[in-house]
């Protein structure tokens, strides 16, 4: 009979001739990391172009390449805020933000019940009602436009800024009925069913259990909502005039039939959309925490 030998377990630190293992180098990390960064410079660096030449003279920024060492100058932003000419972007910012504003705040009041039945307490056929949302989407902006307009002139609604949030309301609503069903999806059942049992009704529920959870979701949804509303041009430059005309649609006007001024248009191009970067940055860790719920897949 042969002698049975017991072998002990090599550690996973050392080798099996009982050399120390050395440690294997993570490649993965520094790469995405580098790749991260190189991705962040490509799409900052346009965005730091046009703030440089907001600042340039017409004269320096017309030149080709752009000079660099230009001196500086506070023209382009005088010319935006209408200093000398009595043209004031003041009415077109107020429209952008009112309209951006309520639509988005609109969007969220509507989604959310709309999110909780197709996700915590799903509807019949609750599939196909998402697919409905997502068919109104399917339908370019640009088709139906004539329909739109023709009503909005035969009820008196042209250059009106209720028009536009009613629009844009329509335009965002599946995005966040989507996207807040993805939130809702991740809330656990048992926290429901405990709320339940301590006799907390569906508006309860909603405001002190679900609400904190998908926090997070609110804040990314809102950011996209406003995001689209600021940016939106088709249905602003159509609809609306002298009345109701947003930020986009006055941002249109540097770019007359003299040529493109690129310093002005720069220095009304950063303006515009200095809210849109102010609310990204306050928003950051909300829209982060946001998105990794599953959002986006």
């Amino acid at each position: 009979m042969s002698a049975s030998t017991d072998v002990a377990p090599v550690a996973a630190t050392r080798t099996p001739d009982g050399a120390p293992r050395k440690p294997r180098r993570e490649w993965g990390n520094p790469l995405l990391a580098v790749a991260a960064w190189l991705m962040g410079i490509v799409f900052v660096l346009p965005v730091v172009w046009m703030v440089l030449t907001s600042f340039h003279s017409e004269e320096a920024a017309a030149t080709n390449p752009p000079s660099l060492a230009a001196p500086l100058t506070l023209d382009g932003y005088r010319e935006f805020f209408g200093v000398g000419t009595g043209l004031s972007p003041w009415p077109a910012l107020l429209n952008s933000l009112t309209a951006s504003v309520l639509s988005t705040v609109i969007v969220l009041l509507l989604a959310i019940p709309a999110a909780y039945a197709l996700s915590i307490r799903p509807v019949r056929k609750w599939t196909d009602v998402l697919f409905f949302f997502l068919s109104t989407r399917m339908l370019p902006a640009v088709a139906g436009l004539l329909p739109i307009y023709l009503f909005a002139q035969y009820t008196g609604l042209l250059d009106n800024i209720w028009l536009l949030i009613v629009l844009y309301t329509s335009m965002n609503l599946p995005i966040a009925v989507w996207m807040m069903r993805s939130f809702l999806a991740e809330v656990p059942g048992e926290i429901l069913e405990a709320a339940a049992m301590d006799g907390a009704g569906l508006l309860k529920t909603l405001r002190t259990v679900v609400g904190p959870i998908i926090l997070p979701g609110v804040a990314a949804t809102s950011l996209i909502c406003f995001i689209f509303s600021w940016n939106e041009l088709l249905m602003a430059r159509v609809l609306t005039g002298t009345v109701a005309g947003t930020s986009p649609v006055y941002l249109t006007g540097f770019v007359t039939s003299q040529g493109l001024f690129l310093a002005q248009v720069c220095a009304a191009a950063f303006v515009v959309s200095l809210p849109v970067i102010i609310a990204g940055f306050a928003a950051q860790d909300k829209l982060v925490q946001g998105l990794s719920l599953g959002a986006v897949k």
